[in-house]
C-alpha cells in the first residue's frame, strides 16, 4: 500500500508544533506559578526554576518537577519541606494536563484553593499539607474522578466538606486534620466511599458516630485507619452490629470529644491494633476483653473518663501501651500488666499496698501511678532495668527509699513526691549517670543534700558534669548546709530546696549553675551574704524567709520583693512583698489574733447593707463590673476583680491602698483567723450568730446573692491531702492568722499563715453549694491531681461535720492577677507590652489545653483567675474544675455570674441547667483575649454608629468594616508603628484568633488549635 507521503509529513509537522506549544504552555505556567513564591531559603527554585533556551523540551532541569519522557511532559511537582513562602496562584497550573502528583509539604505557603485546580484531567495525589491555605473547599473537588490522595491538614481551611464527596470513588486517603472545618459527621460518613484512610482530627465536626448498618457499610467494608479525635462529637459509640462492618479497621482515634455512654464488645475487630477514647464521657466497667488480648490492641488509651470498677489483671501479650488515666478506677492493682511498656494508672482510686509491682512485666518502660491512694513501702525493683519514667506521687507510701532503684540503667525521671518517706535519700541518685529529673518533694527526709562527699570522684570522670537537671528536695526536713560540690553539677536547670531546714551560707559554687533557670530556697536558716554572680539565666528566684543579709546583687533586682522578704537585706523592707497590696483592711505588717479562731470585720448598720445590696443588684443588671483590686486569691486568684476600677463605683466594707493620696480610703481594720468569728467591734461571733447568718454580711464582688459563710469555733472534722505537699493538722488551721483576700459566689478566700510560716489559701464554700461528702471527695480528687506549669493545683480539704466546713486549700502564690494588669490604674504599674500580652495568651491557653487534654473544663475562666507571677509574667490558670463540686444550682448561679460578666458562651445561655465545657472554655479564652488585645474589659458597653454594643460585638464590628487595628490597645498599637509592620500583622492575626474563639459552638475551635494559632504569631514575631 503506497504511503501518502505528504499527508504524512503534514501530520508530523502538526504533531511536532503541538508538541511544542504544550511544552512551551506548561513552562510558561511553572513560571508564573513560580511568581508566587517570595521566599526560598534553599534557593532551589530560584536557581532552577528559570526561562530555559529551548521551550520545546519538558523542563526536567526545574527542581522537584518530574517529567514523562515519552510525552515530554509534566507529570509530578514535589516541593516538600523547603521552607517556602508566598501567596500561590492554582489557576497558574490549568495548563499542566498530564499533571498526576502536586505536593507542597511542610512550607509556609498560602492561597486560596481554585474550581479550574479540580478540572486538571489525571490529577490523583494532593498533599498540600502543614502550610498556611485558608479558605473554602471548593465544590469542584467532587469532579476529580481520578483523585486517590487528598491531604489539606495542617492549614487553615474552614466551612464544610463539598457535598457529593462520594463521587470521588477512586479516593483511598482523606486527610484534613488540624483545619478549622465543620460539619456533621452522622451526615459526612454516609457519603465516604472505598476509603482506606480518614482523618478528620483536629477540626470543629460534631454530631454522632453511632449510625445505622446502612449509613456506615459504604466505609466499614474499606476503611482501616479512622481519626476524628478533638472534635465536638456526641452521642454513642457505634453499636454491636455495627462492629461487625469493621473487620479491616486497625487504628481508631476518637479521643477529646464528647462522647457518652459505655463500650461495647470489640471483639469483631480483628485486626483493630490502636484504641484511643480519651477524654470523652464514657462510663461504667471496661470491657475485660480489651485487656485480656480478645483484641489485637498494640496500644489502648481510655483516659480522661468516667469508667469505674477494678482491674484484676491484664494478660494481652500483645497490648504494648496503656493509658487508664484520670478515672475512678477502684481497688488493688492488676496482678499482672501482661507485656505492656508503658503503664499509666494515674489519678484513679486504685489502692492497697505497692509491693504487687514486683510481679509485674520486667520490660516496663514508663509507670505513672500517681494521685492514687496506694501504700506500703516502695519494693526495691531490680528488675525494672529497662524502666525509664517512674511515677508514685501523690499516694501515701511510706518508709525508706530504696537504694536499687537509683541503679536502675535507663531511669530518667523519678517522681516520689507527695507520700510519707522518710530516713535518708540514697547516694545510689545522686550518682546515676542516667536520672535527668529527680522529684522527692513534699516527704519527711531527713538528712543533708547529698550533692557531694563519696561521688566526688565520680564527679570528675563526668566531662559536663552529672545529667540532672530538675532537682526538687522541697517541703522535706533536711538540715546541714548546701555543699560547695552543687557547682559541678552544671547541668542543673531546676533546683528547689524550700521549706526545709538548711542553713549555713550559700556557696559561691551557685555561680557556676550556668543554666539554672528555677532556684528556690526559700523557707530555710540560711545566713550570710547572697553569692555575687548567679547565673543571668534565672528565671524564677526565691530566698524569701531565711536570715540572709547583706546588699542583693544588682542582677537580681529584677525579681520581686517577695523574692527577698523575710531576711535583713539592705534596702529591702524585711517583710513586704512587692506585688503585694497589703489585704483587707489589714494594717501593714500586723496581724492580730484574738482567741478564738475567725475574725471577720462587717458591717452593721442595715442601711450600709440596703445600699450594697442595691448597688450589687444595679451592677449584675447592668453587666457593669469594677475591680476591687485584691491582690491576691485563691489558688492565686484574685476575688473582686471582676469590677473595673473606676467606671462605676459602689458602697464597699472592703477599702485598699492607692498610690494616690487623694484616692486613699478610709481604713477600717478587718482581723481574720480561721476558726472564729470576730465582728468590726472585736466581739467574737458564734457559729449561730445571726450576724453571720444574714446574706447581706456578706458582699461578693461577683453577684449580690449571699455569701453564707459560717465558723466553727474549732476544727472537729476531717482534714484530708490531695497531694501530702502540706504537713498540719486541723487545729493548726484552727488557729491560723488569716486575711479575708475576698468574696465571690462560691464563698470567702482568705490567706492563711501556719506554724512554720507557710502561706496558704483558704476557700470557705457558701452553704448549700458543694455536693455530697463521696461525691465531693472523688471530683476534688480528680481536679487536685492537675499538675502543669501553667496551673495552679489544689493540695487538700477540710469537711466539717456541720454543712457550713467545707474549705478547699491551696499555696499562696505572690503576683497580681491578669485583670489588675490591664485595669490597674496605679503609676508604678506599666502597661503590658504586645509581647508580654501574647506571651500570657500563650500561656492561659497551654494551660488550657492541659485541662482539656485531662477532660476537665476550667468553667470559670476570666481574667482573675489567671495570676501572672515572675518577672516575665508566666500566668498560672486557677479556680478550675469547681464546678465539679458544686449542686447544679451553684453551677448553674456560676455560669450566670460568667454571663453578667461576659465570659458565658451563647450556648450555655438559654439552659436551665447549664454545664461548663471544653468549647465554653474557649469562647471565653477568645473574650480574654480581645481583652488582652483592646485593653477594655468585657463588660465594657462601648458607643458607636451602630450604637452601644459590648466588647466582643465591637471587635466583630470593627473586623467586618476592615478596622481591625482601630480596636487595638494604644498602649501597644503606638508602639507597632506602621500597620504594615511584623507587630502589627501580628496583632492584626490575634484579632482573627480572638474572633475564632467566639464563634457559634460548631464552627468553634479547640484549645489546641487555638495554641497552635498563637505560636505561630509568636514565630511570626520570633519570640523564644
Amino acid at each position: 500500500m503506497a504511503v501518502n507521503t505528504p499527508l504524512f509529513l503534514s501530520l508530523a509537522i502538526l504533531l511536532l508544533t503541538l508538541h511544542i506549544r504544550g511544552a512551551a504552555d506548561e513552562i510558561q505556567s511553572l513560571l508564573e506559578f513560580r511568581k508566587g513564591i517570595n521566599s526560598d531559603p534553599s534557593d532551589k527554585i530560584s536557581s532552577t526554576w528559570i526561562a530555559p533556551s529551548d521551550y520545546s523540551a519538558c523542563p526536567a532541569a526545574f527542581y522537584g518537577v518530574v517529567c514523562d519522557p515519552s510525552a515530554s511532559s509534566v507529570i509530578a511537582i514535589s516541593l516538600d519541606r523547603l521552607q517556602l513562602s508566598g501567596d500561590l496562584k492554582f489557576n497558574t497550573l490549568t495548563s499542566l494536563k498530564s499533571l498526576q502528583n502536586l505536593t507542597l509539604v511542610g512550607n509556609s505557603l498560602s492561597g486560596r484553593l481554585v474550581p479550574a485546580l479540580f478540572t486538571m484531567p489525571v490529577l490523583q495525589v494532593i498533599d498540600l499539607s502543614n502550610n498556611q491555605f485558608y479558605g473554602s473547599i471548593p465544590a469542584r473537588l467532587t469532579d476529580l474522578w481520578p483523585l486517590h490522595y487528598l491531604n489539606l491538614s495542617g492549614n487553615n481551611f474552614t466551612g464544610e466538606i463539598p457535598e457529593r464527596i462520594g463521587n470521588l470513588q477512586q479516593l483511598k486517603v482523606l486527610d484534613l486534620h488540624s483545619n478549622n472545618l465543620q460539619g456533621d459527621v452522622g451526615k459526612l460518613i454516609p457519603e465516604l466511599r472505598n476509603l482506606e484512610h480518614l482523618d478528620l482530627s483536629l477540626n470543629s465536626f460534631s454530631g454522632s458516630i453511632d449510625l445505622s448498618i446502612e449509613n456506615l457499610s459504604s466505609l466499614g467494608n474499606t476503611i482501616q485507619y479512622v481519626n476524628i479525635s478533638g472534635n465536638n462529637l456526641s452521642g454513642g459509640l457505634w453499636a454491636k452490629e455495627a462492629m461487625n462492618l469493621f473487620r479491616n479497621l486497625k487504628v481508631l482515634d476518637l479521643g477529646d470529644n464528647g462522647i457518652s455512654g459505655s463500650l461495647p464488645d470489640f471483639g469483631p475487630l480483628p485486626n483493630l491494633q490502636i484504641l484511643r477514647l480519651g477524654n470523652n464521657g464514657l462510663s461504667g466497667l471496661v470491657p475485660k476483653g480489651l485487656l485480656q488480648g480478645e483484641v489485637p490492641l498494640v496500644e489502648l488509651d481510655l483516659s480522661g473518663n468516667q469508667f469505674s470498677g477494678s482491674i484484676q489483671e491484664i494478660n494481652s501479650k500483645m497490648l504494648d501501651i496503656l493509658n487508664m488515666s484520670s478515672n475512678s478506677i477502684s481497688g488493688p492493682l492488676p496482678s499482672s500488666v501482661g507485656s505492656c511498656h508503658t503503664v499509666d494508672l494515674s489519678r484513679n482510686l486504685l489502692s492497697g499496698d505497692i509491693s504487687v509491682l514486683t510481679t509485674w512485666n520486667t520490660d516496663l518502660e514508663t509507670l505513672d501511678l500517681s494521685s492514687n491512694l496506694l501504700n506500703g513501702t516502695i519494693p526495691d525493683l531490680p528488675q525494672f532495668q529497662s524502666l525509664t519514667r517512674l511515677s508514685l506521687r501523690n499516694n501515701t507510701l511510706e518508709g525508706n527509699l530504696p537504694p536499687a532503684i537509683g541503679f536502675l540503667a535507663k531511669l530518667a525521671t523519678l517522681d516520689l513526691s507527695s507520700n510519707q518517706l522518710e530516713g535518708q535519700m540514697p547516694s545510689s541518685f545522686f550518682i546515676s549517670m542516667t536520672l535527668t529529673n529527680l522529684n522527692l518533694s513534699a516527704n519527711h527526709l531527713t538528712g543533708p543534700v547529698p550533692l557531694g562527699g563519696s561521688r566526688a570522684s565520680t564527679l570528675q570522670i563526668l566531662s559536663s558534669g552529672p545529667p540532672m537537671e530538675f532537682l526538687d528536695l522541697s517541703r522535706n526536713l533536711l538540715t546541714g548546709e548546701l555543699p560547695a560540690a552543687v557547682g559541678n553539677w552544671i547541668r542543673l536547670r531546676l533546683l528547689n530546696l524550700a521549706q526545709n531546714k538548711l542553713s549555713g551560707q550559700l556557696p559561691n559554687a551557685l555561680s557556676k549553675l550556668s543554666g539554672l533557670e528555677y532556684l528556690n530556697l526559700s523557707y530555710n536558716s540560711f545566713s550570710g551574704q547572697l553569692p555575687g554572680d548567679l547565673p543571668a539565666s534565672l528565671k524564677s528566684f526565691d530566698v524569701s524567709h531565711n536570715n540572709l543579709s547583706g546588699e542583693i546583687p544588682e542582677n537580681l533586682n529584677v525579681f520581686p520583693d517577695s523574692s527577698f522578704s523575710g531576711n535583713e537585706f539592705k534596702g529591702r523592707r524585711p517583710s513586704a512583698s512587692g506585688d503585694h497590696v497589703p489585704g483587707v483592711n489589714e494594717t501593714p505588717g500586723r496581724h492580730r489574733g484574738l482567741g478564738s479562731n475567725i475574725k471577720v470585720a462587717i458591717i452593721l448598720a442595715s442601711i450600709g447593707v440596703a445600699i450594697m445590696t442595691a448597688f450589687a443588684f444595679i451592677a449584675y443588671r447592668r453587666a457593669k463590673f469594677h475591680d476591687f483590686r485584691v491582690r491576691r486569691g485563691f489558688c492565686g486568684e484574685n476575688f473582686g476583680r471582676d469590677i473595673k476600677a473606676g467606671l462605676f463605683s459602689r458602697p464597699s466594707f472592703f477599702r485598699f491602698h492607692t498610690s494616690s493620696a487623694e484616692l486613699e480610703p478610709t481604713r477600717q481594720t478587718l482581723n481574720v483567723s480561721l476558726g472564729g468569728v470576730a465582728t468590726a467591734s472585736g466581739r467574737i461571733s458564734s457559729p449561730e450568730s445571726p450576724v453571720l447568718s444574714s446574706p447581706q454580711r456578706h458582699e461578693t464582688s461577683e453577684q449580690s446573692g449571699s455569701s453564707d459563710v459560717r465558723s466553727p469555733v474549732r476544727f472537729a472534722g476531717d482534714l484530708c491531702f490531695l497531694d501530702s505537699s502540706l504537713n498540719f493538722t486541723a487545729e493548726e488551721l484552727s488557729r491560723a492568722p488569716a486575711e479575708v483576700l475576698g468574696r465571690s459566689s462560691h464563698g470567702t478566700l482568705y490567706k492563711a499563715t501556719l506554724d512554720n510560716g507557710s502561706l496558704l489559701t483558704v476557700k470557705w464554700l457558701r452553704i448549700g453549694l458543694v455536693k455530697g461528702k463521696k461525691e465531693f471527695a472523688r471530683e476534688i480528687k480528680k481536679i487536685g491531681a492537675i499538675a502543669h506549669e501553667n496551673t495552679v493545683p489544689l493540695h487538700a480539704y477540710y469537711w466539717g461535720p456541720r454543712e457550713q466546713e467545707r474549705l478547699v486549700l491551696a499555696d499562696f502564690i505572690p503576683g497580681d492577677s491578669l485583670a489588675v494588669h490591664l485595669y490597674g490604674t496605679t503609676p508604678r504599674r506599666h502597661p503590658l507590652s504586645f509581647t508580654q500580652r501574647i506571651n500570657v495568651a500563650r500561656d492561659v491557653a497551654r494551660g488550657l489545653m492541659h485541662l482539656h487534654q485531662c477532660g476537665l473544663p476550667h468553667g470559670n475562666l476570666k481574667p482573675t483567675n489567671i495570676l501572672l507571677t515572675g518577672p516575665d509574667y508566666a500566668a498560672r490558670l486557677s479556680d478550675y474544675g469547681l464546678h465539679r463540686l458544686m449542686t447544679p444550682a451553684g453551677v448553674a448561679e456560676q455560669v450566670l455570674n460568667l454571663g453578667a460578666l461576659g465570659y458565658r458562651a451563647p450556648e450555655l445561655a438559654g439552659h436551665s441547667k447549664p454545664a461548663p465545657s471544653l468549647k465554653a472554655d474557649v469562647y471565653a479564652f477568645g473574650v480574654i483575649l480581645m481583652e488582652l488585645l483592646t485593653g477594655r474589659s468585657a463588660g465594657d458597653i462601648i458607643s458607636g454608629q451602630s450604637g452601644a454594643v459590648d466588647l466582643a460585638d465591637w471587635v466583630r464590628l470593627c473586623d467586618e468594616e476592615g478596622r481591625r487595628m482601630d480596636c487595638i490597645d494604644r498602649d501597644i498599637a503606638d508602639a507597632a508603628g506602621d500597620e504594615s509592620s511584623e507587630e502589627a500583622a501580628a496583632m492584626d492575626g490575634m484579632v482573627g484568633v480572638s474572633l475564632g474563639c467566639i464563634r457559634a459552638g460548631s464552627e468553634r475551635p479547640n484549645i489546641r488549635q487555638v495554641f497552635q494559632d498563637i505560636c505561630y504569631v509568636r514565630e511570626v514575631l520570633q519570640l523564644s
